[in-house]
């Protein structure tokens, strides 16, 4: 999500903000810091999809069964928009959105990480408005939604976090594919099993 919905007084539940700070460090990557695969495994466990996120990860790129995967991950999401109701004046919204499914999928099967992490924050911002309403544009959003549901909570305080990864492979011209798979993964493997 491009613009923070975390406001600056919120501080994460203590059950999560050292796994969740390992992943994204709260002021943000240092020159030599950078998120880890195994970060990234302990925030999945924090989210509760552990085990799933475990056999996901371990599946080669190209594997039968991550593409099966993936197409439910996408039948899902496709699901969620679906479903979700919204004023008739914002069914174009639902529409654009399930039209911006397809790029993330060939940002995917590219392995064009940083282009599927931009195009999943930027569905994760529609996505959010479509559940939340306005209160999704809000500083305060991260905190709404812990307070609905703290793994929930979690996982759209991941989602205000993403960027993050943009503005560290551009700083640093270099990239891991491997850790931006594995952060990816993260939000791919909580919407499949929303």
């Amino acid at each position: 999500m491009s613009r923070s919905h975390v406001s600056v007084n919120f501080v994460l539940p203590g059950e999560f903000r050292k796994v969740a700070e390992r992943l994204f460090p709260k002021d943000g990557f240092s020159r030599n810091q950078k998120p880890d695969v195994k970060a990234a495994s302990e925030f999945a466990k924090a989210l509760g999809i552990g085990v799933e996120y475990q056999r996901l990860l371990a599946l080669g790129k190209n594997s039968d069964e991550l593409k099966t995967f993936l197409r439910h991950f996408q039948n899902n999401l496709d699901l969620l928009i679906q479903k979700t109701w919204v004023e008739e004046h914002e069914e174009r919204r639902k529409e654009k959105l399930q039209n911006e499914i397809p790029s993330l999928m060939v940002a995917i099967d590219n392995e064009d990480f940083p282009r599927a992490i931009e195009e999943y924050n930027a569905i994760l911002e529609e996505l959010s408005y479509l559940f939340f309403g306005a209160q999704s544009e809000k500083e305060d959003f991260a905190e709404y939604t812990f307070r609905i549901d703290a793994q929930m909570g979690l996982f759209w305080w991941y989602g205000d976090k993403l960027a993050l990864l943009k503005e560290l492979s551009e700083k640093s011209n270099s990239r891991d594919d491997k850790v931006l798979w594995a952060v990816l993964l993260l939000g791919i493997c909580y919407l499949t099993n929303f």
